[in-house]
């Protein structure tokens, strides 16, 4: 039976903390599509503070957030955006930007630690004076920090570089911050200096923070007056908010100190799991809360048989493609919790090892 359960398939698995039950529970609420929930207004007040920009926006999710964004700075139809391969936008939010906004991807190589060539962008922006042929450019999307990079995270430096380019063609630029709270903590930088650069930028709330929904957009008063809109279009408009609002509220006063914390405990995970002998994982690239591993083909194991030992075992991880694995820290994983998951690791691998006669 199993009597421990230790989830690292991802930071969105995090569940309520009973101060946030409390604080929803007794939110004051109205209706915020028509404008009047306090709850969410102060919410969105606080979010536009920290990311420095004049307005703020809550959405239900990430991806709704970054769809709205993009169909925001590219309202007309066939517009083409610059993005990274290997970015949240395109890989995994079902081509939102192209079905339902006609909007063109144009895909730019990530590196591993998930920038793109500065030379390779620029290569990238269409000649206006060839429209007849080509979409128009009229947007790049970065994201810090990148997820399928591994948590890296980008800096201010490189982030104002990417926005002076944009600048100099008349582009826009937006930030996918999904996790910006974990670049500013593991970077040291505040966040309203990470997005300076930026037009527009998105914030999760559920993913480190803890909270149970949502995602807020910021950017200018007038990008925010279009994003409405585009919300209430989208379905995303909800009427007495300030219940999931209230939540959020409490995540960014508890949690955001606690990140420094996750941070740290994937450090010892991955150092952790770079000791055993049948794994490969690049210490360097665990800046954040997000570890990958690599299983070495001499162990005799795949990574959904080693997804299913660790299960048996009470541990939750995710397979990342052939051999890789993908885990994911958060404020309800304890250092006993990694400590018990190093273990598990081990007994699988050397036991598979063995069986396989210790090729």
């Amino acid at each position: 039976m199993v009597t421990r359960r230790v989830d690292l398939r991802s930071d969105t698995v995090t569940k309520p903390t009973e101060t946030m039950r409390a604080a929803m529970a007794s939110a004051e609420v109205d209706d915020d599509v028509l404008g009047y929930d306090p709850t969410a207004a102060r919410l969105e007040t606080e979010m536009a503070r920290i990311m420095g920009k004049e307005a703020a926006l809550f959405v239900p999710s990430g991806t709704m957030a970054n769809l709205i964004c993009v169909l925001t700075h590219c309202q007309i139809r066939g517009s083409e955006v610059i993005l990274g391969d290997y970015s949240h936008i395109h890989i995994y939010e079902n081509g939102g930007i192209s079905t339902i906004g006609g909007v063109h991807p144009r895909t730019v190589k990530n590196n591993e630690d998930g920038t793109m060539d500065i030379n390779l962008i620029e290569e990238a922006i269409r000649d206006p004076s060839f429209e007849i042929c080509y979409p128009t450019t009229r947007l790049i999307c970065l994201e810090n920090s990148h997820a399928h990079s591994g948590g890296r995270c980008l800096s201010v430096e490189y982030t104002d570089e990417v926005g002076d380019l944009a600048k100099k063609y008349g582009l826009k630029l937006h930030i996918d911050g999904a996790r910006i709270f974990n670049a500013s903590v593991a970077l040291g930088v505040p966040v309203d200096r990470l997005v300076r650069a930026a037009d527009s930028v998105t914030a999760c709330l559920s993913k480190g923070l803890g909270a149970p929904a949502g995602t807020v957009i910021a950017g200018s008063k007038s990008f925010i007056s279009k994003a409405k809109i585009l919300r209430k279009t989208l379905g995303g408009a909800m009427r007495q908010v300030g219940v999931i609002c209230a939540a959020a509220l409490v995540a960014l006063g508890e949690n955001v100190g606690k990140l420094e914390s996750d941070h740290k405990k994937a450090k010892i995970l991955s150092e952790g799991l770079n000791k055993i002998e049948g794994l490969k994982i690049n210490l360097a690239s665990v800046e954040t809360n997000i570890v990958y591993f690599d299983i070495l083909e001499e162990v005799g194991i795949t990574e959904i048989e080693l997804v299913k030992k660790l299960e048996a075992h009470g541990i939750l991880v995710m397979a990342e493609g052939r051999l890789k694995i993908r885990l994911v820290i958060h404020h309800q994983i304890s250092e006993y919790d990694v400590q018990y998951t190093l273990s598990c690791i081990q007994k699988a691998v050397t036991g598979m090892k063995a069986e396989n006669g210790g090729n």
